[in-house]
């Protein structure tokens, strides 16, 4: 069975650039629902696996079910797993490789709330280690970039742009939320991502 994580921090640790009522509907409420559902799912297709993972593998096997709440979950998992106040900045490694790709730190998180805006509707904007390489990439819904039929990287970043996760706050203003989010971004928990990477060859 599934569980529903902890956040890091009390719902109003992410004050003023998420507000307290959306950090706990968007946890208690949305995530939650993927957890439940996702365990129902997985008891009526008569699926067991430890690892969520597995079932990115050959999600494209799997009714919608099992693909929308695994990728709620996963995904909201690892979004909540970076977000915190520790204003940190990318280790080393991980600087010189966003250096050598974009440019800089401001340049990356230029180019990404770009494609972040350019999501249509719901979806999610990740960045993934791709054949050892960075890359900015977008998925609708709750797909992820771990999914057999996407299969984009090992993701590093995935910051959510469906409505619930800033509209109580910035209303339309995704743009704002986009700036916003940065100052919350731990760069200690992406740097550990980057560093206990899978092997670059289940990368490709």
């Amino acid at each position: 069975m599934f569980v529903l994580p902890e956040l890091r921090n009390p719902y109003s640790s992410y004050q003023p650039y998420v507000d307290a009522e959306t950090m706990e509907i968007h946890h208690t409420k949305h995530h939650a629902g993927y957890v439940k559902k996702l365990n129902q799912a997985m008891v009526d297709n008569e699926l067991t696996t430890e690892r969520i993972e597995d079932l990115f593998e050959n999600i494209s096997e799997f009714p919608n079910a099992i693909r929308n709440n695994a990728g709620g979950h996963y995904n909201h998992t690892i979004f909540w797993s970076i977000l915190d106040d520790s204003m940190a900045m990318p280790a080393p490694e991980l600087m010189k490789i966003i250096n050598e790709t974009f440019g800089g730190i401001d340049d990356f998180k230029t180019e990404f709330n770009k494609a972040a805006m350019g999501v249509f509707g719901s979806g999610w904007c990740w960045l993934v280690l791709h054949e050892g390489k960075l890359e900015i990439t977008t998925t609708h819904n709750q797909d992820n970039p771990l999914m057999n039929d996407i299969k984009t990287g090992y993701p590093l970043i995935g910051i959510d742009v469906w409505e619930h996760a800033y509209y109580l706050k910035y209303k339309n203003e995704r743009a704002s939320y986009l700036n916003n989010i940065w100052a919350l971004i731990d760069w200690n928990v992406v740097s550990a991502r980057f560093k206990d990477r899978p092997e670059m060859n289940d990368l490709a």
